[in-house]
């Protein structure tokens, strides 16, 4: 059997080697190469190359497509002195397919040797490591998207039977700032469907006990309280600053005007609704596609839409929509995925089937239609009566 030294000669022999210089030159002029560091996560975290991907060498058949899918593209591996990054680069070009993969000479030690600058990422703590340590495994995701994840805040428009799952799920995954607005208590009605809540705090205000529940399953998220209901002359104030809003009250008024927010200030909304046995979810991106009036340019007349206390849900549906929710803000944060932006998703419990329409921004929207540096400062606040136009409309 070959000795380590003897493989280590053939896989250099097979693969080309590429001076710090080169790298460095190439990583400054974006001539399109891929930088991947294949050393372990503790060695990536403590400095790597700026701008390399990470992707260990022991996970190079699983991972290596999500740092570089393009097989035609030029691939650099470095590790710390250029032995494992031989032996990757072998790998990559005889049986994974690669054509241009070429290896570091004397790796990250080289390199910072030559005085070339390195990055030094945040590191997470040994709880956080433990906390999330399924996350950072995961390729989309990994220490960047959780890092993402504890920076971002997000907004939730609601405490009930969508805002209970969400806040739990979120609060667990790390999600670091919630807002919460809700300006009603809890009740025993509520408590077969809204999870956030218990019968010990039947009487409390919903933002209260919801912030019992995150702080239960995950102390360090910081939780901001509006014991309020959101309307025109408190909306601005509440939502500015915010990185994505999750959308879970039951009103066509307060939707419209949030559309009318969002929009201006460009944040967007994971928007869910539950009736009966169906449900449906889209992402409303500022820009980037359609907004709520673009789906519903008039509110559907009473009938055709009533209310989950007229006609009742199923407890377990906000569960399943609220989790959708969840998964939507989490991809927006970390830009893993296809979020929902410009399509329409409608789960049937009953069936159990989903289906996803398409929408498309209406180019003679009252709302989004108009570039957003022709909103001037004096109608960035101004709303119209959307209590008046839901009623004319119904």
């Amino acid at each position: 059997m070959p000795s380590y030294a003897e493989l280590l000669r053939q896989a250099k022999d097979s693969v080309q080697e590429v001076d710090p210089k080169e790298v460095h030159e190439m990583n400054g002029n974006g001539n399109g190469a891929v930088v991947v560091d294949v050393r372990e996560s503790h060695e990536y975290e403590s400095s790597h190359i700026p701008g390399a991907k990470h992707v260990p060498r022991g996970y190079l058949e699983q991972r290596i497509e999500s740092a570089a899918p393009d097989h035609s593209q030029r691939v650099v591996l470095y590790c710390q002195s250029g032995n494992r990054s031989a032996f990757a680069a072998k790998t990559l070009l005889e049986e994974l397919g690669y054509d241009d993969v070429v290896s570091m000479t004397g790796g990250i030690t080289l390199w910072k040797d030559r005085g070339y600058d390195v990055e030094v990422p945040r590191a997470l703590s040994a709880e956080q490591r433990e906390r999330y340590s399924r996350h950072i495994l995961i390729p989309e995701i990994g220490l960047e998207g959780q890092l993402k994840l504890l920076d971002a805040k997000v907004l939730l428009l609601g405490a009930g039977g969508l805002g209970s799952p969400v806040s739990i799920y979120l609060a667990a995954a790390g999600v670091g700032t919630l807002g919460l607005v809700d300006d009603d208590v809890v009740d025993l009605s509520n408590l077969q469907r809204q999870v956030a809540h218990s019968n010990d705090r039947i009487g409390m205000p919903k933002v209260d006990s919801a912030e019992i529940a995150i702080k239960e399953i995950n102390p360090d998220v910081e939780v901001v309280k509006y014991e309020t209901r959101l309307d025109a002359s408190n909306i601005m104030e509440i939502i500015e600053g915010y990185d994505v809003i999750v959308d879970g009250v039951d009103n066509f008024p307060t939707r419209y005007l949030l559309n009318d927010a969002t929009v201006r200030l460009k944040i967007p909304v994971v928007s869910a609704s539950i009736l009966g046995f169906d449900g449906q979810i889209s992402v409303f991106a500022p820009y980037d596609g359609p907004c709520y009036r673009c789906l519903y340019p008039e509110p559907p007349p009473a009938e055709l839409a009533p209310s989950c206390g007229a006609n009742g849900v199923l407890g377990l549906l906000p569960g399943t929509m609220g989790l959708l929710q969840a998964t939507e803000v989490a991809k927006l944060i970390t830009g893993a995925g296809d979020p929902l932006i410009g399509r329409l998703a409608m789960y049937d419990a009953l069936a159990a089937t989903l289906t996803e329409v398409k929408v498309r921004r209406d180019p003679e929207c009252p709302i989004c239609s108009r570039e957003p540096d022709s909103i001037s400062d004096e109608e960035m606040g101004v709303f119209p009566d959307y209590e008046a136009f839901c009623a004319a409309a119904g």
